[in-house]
């Protein structure tokens, strides 16, 4: 399908601006390798630009400033967003998938979220109101305290491309939602509906420079943006690698972050279950999203009395996805990313190969696409923990397998990864998920189920998966400074601690 991208320029102080040094990047289809468009590539100048921007709009004169307007005043405009993001849905879908590369029945659930997202912290902003002046029981009747919670500043987001749009709200809606005022930095890979997002903010009437939009690459806008003096807070969701830099960066202005970063998540599969249900959430926990999701639950350990037909029924299911462009009905897997994604992913295979596992299913270009960044849905056995493939994120549609002969085996082989980001586990016996989902060192469980993620839940990991959440109430205290004002009621009474004069 053609889908004609909008030419945007660098979105700056409510204006679309053409970036200082005047570089574009271009936008390659990844289901036809065909370029299509192209983005702005900021870099250090138009950072300095947009923070000041957010600066001004955080604090300007004569009471306009964002921070000090109430969560009722903020609510209107993220109500308004939702609703123009509902109004422009079929536009948004269509340049999500062709950007990105995920089947459009994806991008629909993707661009339904965002809308609804804003809406849930519409509601978080109201609800700010209330807590205000929050009053603290304290053992001395002289004294009254109350907490105020306050809006931490400029936050500069940095998010990905595996859910371009959408991954950004879960970083903006909340900022606003708090008062904050924002630098979005987007993925160079997919930025499109980034970029049109800041013709919604202008549609809505968003006050000039309480978003800014910063296409381009990671060393031209978004380490500037992270050693900014002038931003109080970044919030990144990426690779644990970058998210390191990011840390070590902040940590010289002494900023805080929140990272969410990669993940290595098991699913657990016991006997006791309903083997082709079982089977089908395993293959979506991996392959959804074309098998590039930091949650993707891709290292499986099934029990070995059941593990040769439950490998058995993956494999049927995995024969049925339809591989397609991602605009074709029906799809369920589309290409990844990049060439260089599609060649780190190759790699990652063969290597399994290679170190004596068995590729069972897949591992190759699918046959009857010639051109596009397609892998098959990939299963790979005879696996030991210490192999590439078992122990490091691949971002692919490539899911790993390994037995297991007991609850306590299960557990550990679950947790002996450096990432904490998600688990699954599947039994029949709630009492054995709910000792699980205790001793799993993830952020997430799902529990006969894995990846439905909502809103009004928190999302994060533990170990090198990040810390901080979002989501949920806990997502906007992200963006919050927590502030005690205690008084003396007691004016015209001396404190006593010293003789008087």
């Amino acid at each position: 399908m053609s889908i004609p991208i909008p030419s945007r320029q660098l979105f700056i102080d409510g204006e679309w601006r053409e970036p200082i040094k005047k570089n574009r990047i271009p936008i390659i289809n990844p289901s036809t390798e065909e370029i299509i468009g192209d983005i702005p590539n900021a870099t250090a100048e138009d950072v300095e630009i947009a923070v000041s921007a957010a600066r001004r709009a955080l604090k300007r004169n004569k009471g306009r400033d964002w921070a000090a307007t109430s969560g009722a005043h903020r609510a209107k405009y993220l109500r308004a967003i939702a609703a123009k993001i509902t109004e422009r849905k079929d536009h948004f879908v269509k340049l999500e998938t062709i950007d990105s590369g995920k089947p459009m029945d994806e991008a629909v659930l993707d661009i339904d979220d965002v809308a609804s997202c804003f809406e849930y912290f519409a509601g978080q902003a109201e609800a700010l109101d209330a807590k205000q002046k929050y009053p603290v029981a304290l053992p001395m009747d002289r004294f009254k305290c109350h907490v105020l919670r306050e809006p931490i500043g400029v936050v500069g987001l940095i998010t990905p491309w595996n859910y371009p749009l959408l991954m950004a709200t879960w970083k903006i809606a909340p900022a606003l939602a708090a008062g904050c005022t924002a630098v979005l930095k987007p993925s160079e890979l997919a930025s499109v509906t980034c970029l049109e997002f800041g013709e919604v903010c202008n549609e809505v009437g968003l006050p000039p420079g309480v978003l800014n939009i910063l296409t381009g690459l990671g060393p031209d806008v978004g380490a500037p943006l992270v050693s900014h003096p002038d931003v109080d807070k970044i919030a990144f969701t990426g690779s644990s690698a970058t998210g390191s830099k990011i840390m070590a960066s902040a940590a010289q202005l002494v900023r805080p972050v929140t990272l969410e970063l990669g993940g290595k998540s098991p699913i657990i599969v016991f006997d006791d279950v309903n083997l082709d249900t079982a089977a089908e959430w395993t293959i979506f926990g991996c392959f959804w999203t074309n098998g590039q999701i930091c949650s993707a639950t891709s290292r499986l350990l099934v029990h070995e009395s059941i593990a040769a037909e439950f490998i058995d029924k993956l494999v049927k299911w995995s024969e049925k996805i339809k591989i397609s462009d991602p605009f074709e009905e029906g799809c369920r897997l589309g290409p990844v990313i990049s060439k260089g994604q599609y060649d780190k992913i190759m790699k990652y295979i063969s290597n399994a190969k290679s170190e004596g596992a068995t590729i069972l299913y897949g591992g190759s270009r699918p046959e009857h696409l010639k051109k596009g960044y397609y892998i098959q849905p990939t299963i790979i056995t005879d696996i030991s923990t210490s192999m590439q493939i078992w122990r490091e994120e691949v971002f692919g549609p490539v899911l790993c397998v390994k037995t297991f002969s007991s609850e306590d085996e299960a557990i550990d082989l679950a947790n002996d990864t450096e990432y904490g980001l998600a688990a699954a586990v599947f039994s029949k016996d709630l009492e054995r998920c709910d000792r699980i989902s205790k001793a799993l060192e993830v952020g997430a469980v799902w529990v006969n189920c894995s990846q439905p993620c909502f809103t009004q839940a928190p999302w994060g990991g533990t170990k090198r998966s990040g810390f901080g959440r979002e989501l949920g109430e806990w997502g906007i205290e992200n963006y919050l400074n927590i502030k005690q004002v205690t008084r003396d009621i007691s004016t015209d009474e001396p404190w006593g601690w010293y003789k008087s004069p």
